[in-house]
């Protein structure tokens, strides 16, 4: 059949099993709306307030759903604010296809209006991009950027589209989307010296990361703690994997994880890293991260093996399919003595104190989760507010817990929470934010409230920005330069005004009361929380130091 460009481009997309797609209109994409009209049946446009926001809310679909994120965006200052939300998700390894327009074909180069070169610019973003400069090779790009994004270690693919193209026409020929297989062919020599690596060590210590998400690993990676009697950390991308109380669950890992982690990296003889690539944030200090211990590193991609820790073996592939061949090689071990000196590390945590008259951080998260069905979705910004949900947080499942773990995007969360719900829309949706986060992306309620997505936002307020305060308390002496905020904002007429139900609480049972209210609302839902700006995030282990040198007061 004959198609003009536009045309193709919805066809693709629904072939591809896209039914939702986010953006923000323009000139250069004027055909490609025009043709969205005429197609909303089969795919549902969501019209945000910014094209960052549009990008996050592709970002949050992808993470809750494990499907494809879809972005669309004019060219210029269009594209241009695609730019955050595609790094986001570029660090994360999060699949997401980005269409951009773009000038004419004949216009390229000539500095025309809204004219950027957004393939030069994304080049370091995405996992490719293409520039399509012939409406016959529209069709198989699209396909190969969703293979692309989907293939190896997942990642954000852009295609931009001169608007010429939109109305050229050619012959369409219809595909049924591609199987993406990951191939892993086990070497069982390979397997057979991790496995023995494994079986042999006194002490030994899983750490997971968000490769394990990716590739839906969820199973083997119980089932290895299970079998091996193996205690295990995770990265703040690893969240959810394993129940909160599991014994053998010893938590977070890096700048802010937990004491238990810190002391068992210490003390481990023998680190499983899966689908985890030791970021700076977990490795604070990479030669004296773990002592005198063997490295086995299971990852999908070989950049990340030696890249920032050496590692003793490696098994490139699926973590999944490696696990899974894996799995009936390792032998169950009793491992009493470990097990007990595990317990006493968890002895060690840190212990928020508790209060009755103000409202403490870990008290919020935790009457979220007494309170929220089980069901519960949590997306953060980025801040104390952050570090504070990956601590508390009792994320059971995963996928339930979004945040911007490698580029801390602040502004992320509340258009990460529009395409969480958009995606899940029987779960609840729980946006946890600070004042200063919130500055970022309060733009995105209106959103929220035109498609009548009932997102809880809790904004915690230390009239700060936090996380960088506490550094300067640590490192520059307490000399609080720019981030004492005091902003006059009124979060309460802030929602009346955008249609939203706002709240304030300024004690933990105003809290409840609020928060019951916000979930029986069933509207887009703000709760304003005052935090002391002297609430810090504990523990904490300064930048290339080791856990020795851990503040806990």
């Amino acid at each position: 059949m004959i198609l003009n460009g536009a045309q193709i481009l919805i066809e693709v997309l629904v072939e591809q099993g896209v039914d939702i797609i986010f953006g923000y209109p323009g000139g250069a994409v004027l055909n490609i709306y025009d043709e969205l009209f005429d197609n909303e049946e089969r795919i549902r446009h969501i019209l945000t307030s910014h094209e960052q926001g549009a990008a996050h809310a592709a970002d949050g679909y992808s993470r809750a759903t494990g499907k494809t994120g879809v972005v669309l965006a004019t060219s210029g200052p269009g594209s241009t604010n695609l730019v955050t939300g595609i790094a986001t998700a570029f660090m994360d390894s999060i699949p997401m296809v980005a269409i951009t327009g773009n000038v004419n074909t004949d216009s390229i180069g000539k500095d025309c209006f809204q004219e950027v070169y957004t393939a030069g610019i994304t080049l370091p973003i995405t996992k490719h991009n293409f520039v399509v400069r012939e409406v016959s090779k529209l069709a198989d790009t699209l396909r190969e950027a969703f293979k692309i994004a989907n293939s190896g270690r997942p990642g954000p693919v852009l295609v931009d589209i001169p608007k010429d193209l939109t109305l050229a026409k050619c012959e369409f020929y219809p595909q049924k989307p591609l199987n993406i297989d990951n191939v892993y062919v086990p070497d069982d020599q390979q397997l057979n010296t991790v496995a023995e690596a494994i079986n042999n060590s006194e002490r030994p210590l899983l750490y997971y990361g968000g490769g394990v998400i990716s590739s839906g690993a969820y199973e083997q990676i119980l089932d290895l703690v299970k079998i091996g009697n193996i205690p295990a950390i995770h990265s703040v991308m690893g969240k959810g994997i394993m129940p909160y109380d599991n014994p053998m669950n010893l938590g977070m890992i890096g700048m802010h994880g937990s004491v238990a982690a810190m002391l068992a990296v210490k003390k481990t003889d023998l680190l499983i890293a899966v689908g985890a690539r030791f970021s700076d944030r977990t490795a604070n200090n990479g030669e004296n991260f773990v002592d005198n211990a063997k490295i086995i590193q299971i990852d999908i991609d070989d950049c990340e093996v030696n890249k920032n820790i050496p590692a003793d073996y490696s098994v490139i592939g699926d973590v999944r399919k490696v696990l899974k061949a894996l799995l009936p090689k390792i032998e169950t071990k009793e491992r009493s003595i470990w097990i007990e000196e595990i317990a006493d590390m968890k002895n060690q945590d840190y212990i928020p104190i508790e209060t009755e008259d103000r409202l403490k951080p870990h008290q919020i998260i935790e009457d979220i989760y007494q309170l929220c069905p089980d069901n519960l979705i949590v997306t953060t910004d980025v801040g104390q507010h952050q570090m504070w949900a990956a601590q508390y947080c009792k994320s059971e499942q995963p996928r339930s817990f979004l945040t911007s773990a490698g580029l801390g995007t602040m502004g992320f969360g509340y258009g990460a929470a529009i395409g969480a719900k958009l995606g899940c829309p029987n779960h609840t949706v729980v946006h946890i934010t600070g004042d200063g986060s919130f500055h970022m992306n309060m733009n995105e309620v209106p959103t929220a409230v035109t498609y009548s997505l009932p997102i809880i936002t809790i904004v915690m307020n230390n009239n700060a920005l936090g996380m960088v305060r506490q550094l300067q308390k640590v490192y520059c002496n307490s000399r609080f330069s720019s981030t004492l905020l005091q902003k006059q904002t009124d979060y309460v007429k802030l929602a009346d005004a955008f249609g939203a139900l706002g709240f304030r609480a300024k004690t933990p049972k105003e809290f409840k009361l609020a928060l019951k209210e916000a979930l029986k609302s069933n509207r887009p839902c703000i709760i304003e929380c005052p935090i002391d700006c002297e609430e810090q995030v504990l523990p904490m282990m300064p930048a290339g130091a080791t856990v020795d040198d851990i503040i806990i007061e």
